[in-house]
């Protein structure tokens, strides 16, 4: 045992690689934050990375965690978090993802990741990507037939290569649109401008959380993308949760109709 644990890639004293927040909530909402945390392993140190390379957009969704924590508190809904940056493995890219250690983010080379053993990718699937599903996976099983609806928080970026983007929150989808297109038009009912699909849409090459626990289930869902300047600060995070919370409030009735 004691062997085991000086292999592994956490150890005893570090945070686990999920977390859960609200377990037992009431609402048919359930939340995902796949990018929540910018944390690294011990046993990685920086990657190679500097402090404010850790803190960008390439090592986690700045503003979700804070959302979604707010949404779930709004909603009486159970969410879960990962733990571990996405730059050691992303929880929401698919097994066979180039991107899921991955060598250069955003134009930035990660040195940690250069040259990642198959047992090393192993150690890192089996620690924090593998208990982050499962623990989806349980909880959605133990929901039963309870009427669900799927919800994961991210953030995006206000300009990448493709420019600026105006959208101060997009909703993305891939062959299930059910409830985006009742989401949608509820977002836009006090004139936000809200993404359609932009700037990311959701397919089984680019995500994971989506196409496993909400496609393959057939739960409706959706994947809530939240502009990065707009919920920088716990304070502007919280009013775009309550903005969400009340236009999904508006069409949960008729969205549970979906399932």
């Amino acid at each position: 045992m004691d062997d085991l644990r000086k292999n592994a890639l956490l150890q005893q004293d570090e945070p686990p690689a999920v977390e859960v927040v609200n377990p037992d909530g009431k609402s048919a909402a359930f939340l995902l934050c796949d990018h929540a945390s910018n944390r690294i392993p011990r046993k990685l140190g920086t990657l190679g990375l500097s402090e404010a390379e850790r803190a960008d957009h390439i090592a986690w969704d700045p503003g979700a965690a804070n959302m979604a924590r707010r949404l779930s508190a709004l909603l009486d809904a159970p969410l879960v978090l990962s733990g571990y940056s996405r730059l050691v493995i992303d929880c929401n890219r698919p097994l066979d993802s180039t991107q899921l250690t991955a060598p250069v983010s955003g134009g930035v080379i990660v040195p940690g990741n250069a040259c990642v053993t198959d047992a090393d990718r192993a150690a890192r699937l089996s620690e924090l990507h593998q208990p982050y599903h499962d623990t989806i996976a349980d909880m959605l099983d133990a929901r039963n037939r309870r009427p669900t609806l799927l919800l994961s928080i991210h953030s995006f970026t206000p300009e990448l290569d493709d420019g600026p983007r105006p959208w101060p929150i997009s909703i993305a989808y891939g062959e299930d649109d059910r409830l985006a297109r009742l989401l949608i038009p509820a977002l836009r009912e006090d004139g936000t401008v809200v993404g359609d699909n932009q700037p990311y849409a959701v397919s089984a090459w680019s995500d994971y959380s989506i196409p496993v626990h909400g496609e393959r289930r057939g739960i409706p869902h959706v994947l809530v993308e939240t502009r990065q300047d707009g919920i920088r600060t716990p304070e502007a995070a919280s009013a775009w949760a309550g903005r969400l919370a009340d236009a999904y409030l508006r069409i949960e009735s008729q969205a549970l109709r979906l399932t």
